[in-house]
């Protein structure tokens, strides 16, 4: 996984978790949400990631509009933040994979 953008990161992390079986059960959601936002869900389970528990990284400089909510809880990553976040939501969730 060398590529530098996040989303093509995330296009090659999610081919390295396809096996066969775990893309039928598993993956990856990006939705909007109504206040208005992004939500980011990533489900960890079944793969190497998935005994971490009870991360959260929050950060709300401007509640209405630069915010940003993540956690990992029962095996899935839960991003979501304002409307002009969804690319940090990507980054956020690539600096905790890679380290």
């Amino acid at each position: 996984m060398n590529r530098t953008d996040n989303f093509s990161w995330l296009e090659d992390w999610y081919e390295a978790q396809c096996d066969g079986d775990w893309e039928h059960q598993h993956g990856v959601k990006i939705d909007t949400l109504d206040n208005p936002g992004w939500t980011m869900r990533i489900d960890l389970n079944e793969t190497k990631y998935s005994e971490i528990q009870n991360w959260q990284f929050v950060d709300d400089r401007t509640p209405e509009v630069e915010w940003i909510v993540c956690e990992i809880k029962d095996g899935i990553f839960v991003g979501r933040g304002g409307p002009k976040e969804l690319g940090r939501l990507l980054q956020i969730f690539r600096k905790w994979i890679e380290n």
